[in-house]
């Protein structure tokens, strides 16, 4: 990694990102007596916890060792996002044969180019998580190593910020898998891949999870030869099994190979080549490649903070300790975001900032397993989820019901030419609330949003049948799931009185 405040490559769009985020020359405040609020990291935990604080009132500090922003601005969604619209611009020019589109042959990548879009777009949004910005909006910004040293107290660059209450949003890092040999090999993270200007013509990815699915997809489009690796027998474990399995079909579609079952037991340089030595299937290989991309997940930062000084409690492996208004084990200091949360998502670390506000301000009782926090993966198709899998709810004892619409059947999905994806909808058996529900298509991560929002307000499935939606639209396959629900509702005593009415109204 580089050195707190810098990001490589040293270019315009990098240096206009650091002037933003860990300004060279900024001089941080003289402290206040006592804060309201301090607030440690300044990601997207952070960054909205003491926006909205201040905001109200508060006196707040907020203290940042690396770049304002976190992950999701400087090495995660922003970059990623970015790099996979590019991928898919190279898939639609592939795929434009189908439409009737004659693209001409030679059409080419040009990597550097991609990465330098990314690093635009990224510059161009920085000012919003800015020093400057959030010292405007009245908080007190210290860059800095912070570190508790005290129940209510934190150090910083030799000052000293006492305060009533405190958040650790200090957020997560790329985690490691102890093979041997592989820090020698060298390889990338999601916090380095985005300093690359040129391609690796042969790239291994390490982990079939969401980090590792995307990446694998968008640089096979891009044109490295990729080789996903995976210690399981299909990718993304975690998801709904038939939407894993669409998406795995895609990956293969786009030239990835897939080693599933796989163990790798030591990695070794050879000059610029990386080998890999693993087992797949009870088979043994020799894997070269140019270049390593490990994405087997994320490690909360909970060493070097001061917690135990603090007296909070925490995992290095699941963070900090917290109870379900987010407080941790001293009842002045709350925690948000990555550092404390299993679902390690940007929107997931604003929910819990203002679930923290609320709770530490206004004595708040908001509990966390109270937010129904949908979660998208992005490759083509997407997969986005929310409220429980089948799995959870037979792992609780809950009957239900499922309605499954094939996206192929969806009259907008035909015409875009989306025939891979499916509408699947878990219900209470017996009615029609919404356990849970899976979407997989191209923009999945939008239309999920609307059962989130059902979820959320309480209602049922059946509702949907009133919803007036544009036509034509994919989120239609939604209406057409809970179509499928209220005609298992037409029993045929209901169908026999149904038709009665029907002819005395003739």
């Amino acid at each position: 990694m580089t050195r707190p405040g810098t990001i490589l490559p040293n270019d315009a769009w990098n240096q206009q990102l650091v002037a933003n985020v860990h300004p060279p020359g900024w001089r941080n405040p003289s402290p206040a007596g006592r804060y309201d609020l301090v607030v440690l990291g300044a990601g997207s935990a952070g960054l909205v916890t003491a926006v909205v604080s201040a905001g109200l009132g508060a006196r707040v500090a907020l203290v940042e060792r690396h770049l304002m922003g976190g992950d999701c601005l400087n090495t995660g969604c922003v970059p990623s996002k970015t790099l996979i619209r590019a991928a898919r611009a190279v898939a639609d020019v592939r795929d434009a044969s189908r439409f009737g589109v004659r693209v001409p042959d030679g059409v080419s990548v040009d990597f550097a180019a991609v990465m330098e879009r990314v690093r635009r777009v990224r510059a161009e949004i920085a000012p919003h998580d800015s020093a400057k910005r959030f010292a405007e909006l009245g908080v007190d910004v210290f860059l800095g190593e912070g570190r508790f040293s005290a129940p209510d107290a934190l150090e910083v660059g030799g000052a000293r910020l006492r305060f009533k209450r405190a958040v650790i949003a200090t957020g997560a890092r790329a985690d490691a898998l102890p093979i041997p040999g592989l820090a020698e090999a060298g390889y990338l993270t999601n916090e380095s891949v985005f300093e690359l200007e040129a391609r690796p013509a042969r790239l291994a990815v390490i982990g079939a999870g969401p980090i590792g699915c995307e990446l694998a997809q968008a640089f096979a489009r891009l044109g490295s030869r990729v080789t996903l690796v995976e210690v399981a027998k299909q990718v993304l474990i975690r998801e709904d099994p038939d939407a894993a399995a669409l998406v795995q079909e895609a990956l293969v579609r786009d030239g990835v190979e897939l080693v599933l079952d796989a163990n790798v037991a030591r990695a070794e340089r050879r000059g610029e080549t990386r080998v890999l030595h693993l087992t797949a299937a009870g088979a043994a290989r020799a894997l070269e490649v140019d270049a390593i991309l490990l994405g087997v997940g994320r490690a909360p930062n909970v060493e070097g903070i001061g917690l135990e000084a603090a007296g909070v409690a925490f995992d290095r492996k699941l963070g900090v300790q917290v109870d379900e208004r987010l407080r941790t084990t001293n009842r002045r200091i709350f925690a948000a975001g990555d550092v404390c949360l299993a679902a390690k998502f940007t929107h997931a670390a604003d929910a819990s900032a203002k679930l923290v506000v609320r709770n530490a301000f206004f004595f708040g009782r908001g509990k966390h397993s109270g937010l129904r926090v949908p979660a998208c993966t992005y490759t083509d198709p997407e997969i986005a989820h929310v409220g429980l899998h089948a799995r959870d709810a037979e792992a609780r004892g809950i009957a239900f019901d499922t309605y499954t619409t094939p996206i192929a059947g969806n009259d907008r999905a035909r015409a875009d030419g989306d025939a891979h994806g499916f509408v699947k909808i878990h219900v209470r058996k017996g009615s029609d609330a919404v356990l849970g529900a899976t979407i997989v298509s191209r923009h999945a991560g939008d239309q999920i949003a609307t059962l989130a929002l059902a979820m959320a307000a309480g209602y049922g499935l059946g509702r949907f049948v009133e919803l007036i939606l544009p036509y034509p639209t994919q989120t239609e396959a939604i209406k057409a799931a809970a179509g499928a629900y209220t005609r298992t509702r037409l029993t045929p005593t209901a169908a026999r009185v149904l038709k009665a009415l029907i002819g005395l109204a003739r």
